[in-house]
C-alpha cells in the first residue's frame, strides 16, 4: 500500500495548513482510496505556526489573552504553553500573526500598524513563568521595527521633548531617544525568533523595499518607511545589515536588540512535529503554500519539506496557489491558479481546487 505524506504550509489568508492538508487528502482518496495518507500540516514561523505546535506537542495548552491589535482594536487571541521535559521549564509559542498580523486589518495601515499586541502577548507569557520563548513573526501588518513589541516589554521610545512617540512607523519619524534600560530580561531558556526571512533592516532587500508594498505602501511611502527605520537603526545597538533584522517589518531587528536569537522557522516546526520520522518509508511527499516564488527557496516550508524528503529518499510534489519560481526539485507540481483558470477563482474556492490538486497528483502517481 503506497504511503503518502501530506505536509503543506497554510495558503495565506485563505486556508490553514490543516485544512489544506485535509483537502488534498480528500482529493487523493477519491482517486486512490486504498493509499495510506499521513497528514502533517507545516508552518515556517508565519500564520499557523502556533497551530502546528499545538497539534504536535502532547500537553500543549492555549492560554487566552486580549491584546491591542495593529489598528488599536482589542484582539482576543492566545499564546501556546508547551510543557517542559527532562526537568526543563515550560516554553511559550507566541505568534505575531495572531496578535499584530495583516489578516487582522480591515484596511491596510502602512504607516500606523504596530506590534504592541505581540509584545503584550510575550509579556503575558513571561508573567506566567515560562522559561523559554518561540516567537513566530511571519504575517506582520506593520513596519515599526519591533518598537511596539519592545514598548510592551518595557522599552521607551521618545521624541525630542522626551514624550512617547506614536505607535507604528509614523512615530519613528520623530524618534529622538531609544531607552532600552527598562526592558524585561529574556527568560533563562532564551527567546528564539522563528523566521525564514533573511532580509536586512534597510536597503533594496530590506523591510520597507521588499515587504512594504504587501502592507499597502506606495513607492513614495516606501521611502518614508525606509527613512524612519533608518532613524531607529541609528539609536539601537543592532546593525541594520544583520540577516533577518528586516523580518516582519523590522520586528526581527527589535527582538534581536532585546537579546533574542534568530532560527529557521520551518526547520523548528519540522523538528517539533517529528517530520523526519514521518517521512521515513514514504512513497511520496506532498507539500505546498499559497505562492511558490523566489522567496520560497530561501527556506520556507515547502523547501524545508523537500530537503528533508530528499534525505529520506522520497520524491516530493508541490501544490501552490501560484507558481512563479523553478520547480526542478519537485517530481510534480500543480498550480491552483492554472486549475481554476485564474488567481481570483482559485482564491474564491481554495478548498475545491486543493481537492482537485490532490486528485490530479494521485492520477499522475498511479
Amino acid at each position: 500500500m503506497p504511503r503518502i505524506v501530506i505536509a503543506p504550509d497554510s495558503f495565506k489568508g485563505t486556508v490553514s495548513a490543516a485544512d489544506a492538508a485535509a483537502a488534498i487528502a480528500r482529493g487523493w482518496a477519491r482517486v486512490a482510496p486504498d493509499d495510506e495518507l499521513v497528514l502533517r500540516p507545516m508552518a515556517d514561523g508565519g500564520e499557523g505556526t502556533l497551530d502546528a505546535f499545538a497539534a504536535a506537542v502532547d500537553g500543549a495548552a492555549r492560554i487566552p489573552i486580549t491584546v491591542l491589535g495593529p489598528d488599536d482594536r482589542p484582539v482576543d487571541t492566545s499564546w501556546l504553553r508547551l510543557p517542559g521535559t527532562g526537568g526543563e521549564g515550560d516554553t511559550a509559542v507566541v505568534e505575531l500573526a495572531m496578535t499584530s498580523g495583516i489578516t487582522l486589518l480591515d484596511t491596510l495601515r502602512p504607516l500606523d500598524a504596530h506590534t504592541l499586541g505581540f509584545g503584550q502577548a510575550i509579556a503575558a507569557a513571561l508573567d506566567a513563568g515560562v522559561e523559554g520563548l518561540l516567537l513566530a513573526i511571519g504575517g506582520s501588518s506593520s513596519t515599526d521595527g519591533g518598537v511596539g513589541a519592545l514598548t510592551a516589554l518595557g522599552a521607551r521610545f521618545l521624541d525630542a521633548a522626551s514624550r512617547p512617540i506614536p505607535l507604528g512607523n509614523r512615530g519613528l519619524g520623530v524618534l529622538s531617544q531609544a531607552d532600552l534600560s527598562g526592558l524585561r530580561m529574556v527568560p533563562a531558556g532564551g527567546a528564539q525568533i522563528l523566521s525564514d526571512v533573511t532580509s536586512p533592516l534597510l536597503g533594496e532587500s530590506g523591510a520597507a523595499a521588499v515587504f512594504g508594498p504587501q502592507k499597502g505602501a506606495s513607492p513614495d511611502l516606501i521611502d518614508v518607511l525606509e527613512s524612519n527605520l533608518a532613524r531607529l537603526a541609528r539609536l539601537v545597538p543592532v546593525h541594520e545589515s544583520v540577516p533577518g533584522s528586516g523580518a516582519a517589518g523590522g520586528t526581527g531587528f527589535g527582538l534581536l536588540a532585546w537579546g533574542a536569537t534568530m532560527t529557521g522557522g520551518a526547520s523548528a516546526v519540522a523538528d517539533a512535529i517529528g517530520l523526519d520520522d514521518t517521512l521515513a518509508g514514504a512513497d511520496l511527499v506532498v507539500t505546498g503554500e499559497g505562492r511558490f516564488d523566489g522567496q520560497s527557496a530561501a527556506g520556507k516550508a515547502p523547501t524545508e519539506v523537500a530537503r528533508r524528503a530528499a534525505a529520506a529518499g522520497a520524491p516530493v510534489a508541490l501544490v501552490a496557489g501560484a507558481i512563479t519560481a523553478e520547480t526542478d526539485r519537485f517530481a510534480a507540481s500543480v498550480s491552483l491558479t492554472d486549475l481554476a483558470g485564474d488567481g481570483a477563482a482559485a482564491m474564491a474556492e481554495p478548498v475545491r481546487w486543493l481537492e482537485r490538486a490532490g486528485a490530479e497528483l494521485a492520477r499522475s502517481a498511479g
